[in-house]
């Protein structure tokens, strides 16, 4: 006969299932919760690339997170349609001076988040890390500092951008890349923001 504590693992696992399809409102057997999984699978497979004009883009101001020589603050997302979409990779960001041309070389790419595909419901946001070098760091010769007024916003894989109003000095010299972006995350990046 079976000591009372190992009857009692055995049947932990079988219990912990059934919490997981009672919590889940599933009443059937198992392949009842394979068809829901898969069926969700289905329906963010299906929904479409997040168009620009699909996405309000914003920046999440507020004290950023300083390290050496640098500033990184939230580029947000945010779905303002009525219907599902996706967001993939890398969006495009490069600076906006005065006249509307773009201040040196665009955003280059911060592999530390590797992509993943975020699917955003009517009215969820998004984010990516953007780190802006202070342009200091570099000789002034390769640089040529300017005052960035705009970021210029393409969402993965769109070939329409929108700008975001900010000030900032930027390297007006292609070369220095002053500005890097993360993958596109799921949720809020403001800290302590719901």
């Amino acid at each position: 006969m079976p000591s009372p504590r190992l009857a009692w693992r055995a049947l932990l696992p079988v219990g912990l299932a059934a919490g997981l399809i009672a919590a889940l409102g599933v009443s059937a057997g198992p392949s009842s919760v394979r068809a829901e999984l898969t069926s969700a699978r289905a329906a963010s497979a299906a929904a479409p690339q997040c168009p620009t004009s699909s996405l309000e883009v914003w920046l999440g101001l507020g004290a950023g997170g300083a390290a050496a020589g640098s500033t990184s603050y939230p580029l947000e997302f945010s779905n303002v349609s009525s219907t599902t979409c996706t967001l993939y990779g890398y969006p495009g960001v490069s600076a906006i001076g005065g006249g509307g041309s773009q201040l040196g070389s665009p955003a280059g790419w911060d592999s530390s988040v590797p992509p993943s595909t975020v699917t955003l419901a009517p009215g969820a946001s998004a984010h990516t890390v953007l780190r802006i070098t202070d342009v200091g760091n570099f000789p002034p010769s390769t640089c040529d500092p300017a005052t960035a007024f705009f970021l210029r916003v393409y969402p993965p894989n769109q070939t329409a951008s929108t700008e975001v109003p900010y000030s900032f000095q930027a390297c007006s010299s292609a070369g220095p890349v002053y500005l890097h972006v993360e993958a596109i995350q799921p949720g809020v990046g403001i800290p302590g923001h719901p």
